[in-house]
């Protein structure tokens, strides 16, 4: 069988779009390895409607909507290989099942990368942050840190205070430049250049910061921007563009969603620069749009 469409990966983006898809009466493949990005994390915050609920649950509920529609498939699976031509997208599964559609929607998200500090890795999602609009109101009125691993992190560290008071950490190789240091100080922002080597306290939960040089620094958050690379391959196989974004490699594509490559598509955090569930839910509700589109336009 030929699907109209097949979309990689059941988030926030890829459920988006394949419900305006199926509500336009389109035949929809989704798969999904179930390795979602927000897994770290115990609620979604800021999604209108759906503030404080697990991540888990908001997809939960969004297949069984999806499942209600006769047109709609889905596969468990991890998508290994992919390509495309004139007339459509084919994709390989890991088991070796393979599928044609006439349009493929790339919204397989990103993976994150840490800094290589003992005990960070272990709260991430929790106490271990990286978007304040996201994460800041539930670490409220704590000490706050933040953990630079690029120039981009003095944006976090102006930020901050409106939740708490802030200690920026420039790990000896991010400092902030004049007019943001200038920022800093107006907020109120610590300027501390001694490197974080280690994060104290029983996890989750953070109690203090040990500094390179053997000092301890009470903190209750940590902010830090990870380090994004592709959860998947199949971009770089088809051919994608791509574009360099402050924390790493994004797909390129144009305001209707339509990447370098005929007949794919992309949305969420593998094809954005910055990202949150909302950003992510509505750039799947333009691209499922833009794909119903091409498919009349053919």
């Amino acid at each position: 069988m030929q699907y109209d469409v097949i979309v990689v990966g059941a988030s926030f983006a890829g459920a988006s779009a394949a419900m305006q898809l199926v509500r336009a009466r389109r035949t929809v493949l989704m798969i999904d390895a179930g390795q979602p990005r927000n897994r770290f994390s115990d609620a979604s915050h800021g999604f209108l409607g759906q503030d404080g609920t697990p991540p888990h649950e908001i997809m939960a509920i969004a297949v069984e909507q999806l499942m209600a529609y006769p047109s709609f498939e889905l596969v468990v699976a991890y998508a290994e290989q992919a390509s495309a031509d004139a007339d459509g997208a084919s994709v390989t599964l890991e088991d070796g099942r393979h599928f044609r559609a006439r349009r493929l929607i790339l919204a397989t998200g990103v993976r994150d990368e840490l800094p290589a500090i003992p005990g960070l890795q272990e709260r991430w999602g929790q106490t271990a942050i990286h978007c304040p609009y996201c994460h800041g109101y539930e670490v409220r009125d704590r000490r706050l840190g933040v953990i630079a691993t690029s120039p981009h992190s003095t944006h976090q560290g102006i930020l901050l205070p409106d939740w708490g008071p802030t200690t920026y950490f420039t790990q000896g190789q991010f400092e902030p430049e004049e007019a943001e240091l200038k920022q800093m100080c107006k907020r109120g922002v610590v300027i501390e250049r001694t490197p974080v080597v280690r994060i104290l306290g029983s996890a989750p939960e953070i109690d203090a910061v040990e500094l390179a040089d053997g000092r301890t620094l009470p903190i209750g958050a940590i902010f830090v921007g990870p380090r994004v690379h592709m959860s998947s391959p199949l971009a770089m196989q088809l051919g994608c563009a791509f574009e360099q974004g402050p924390m790493g490699p994004y797909i390129r594509t144009d305001d209707m969603r339509q990447t370098s490559v005929a007949n794919v598509f992309a949305a969420g955090d593998a094809a954005l620069v910055f990202s949150n569930g909302t950003m992510a839910s509505a750039s799947g509700v333009m691209a499922g749009v833009s794909v119903h589109r091409s498919l009349i336009m053919a």
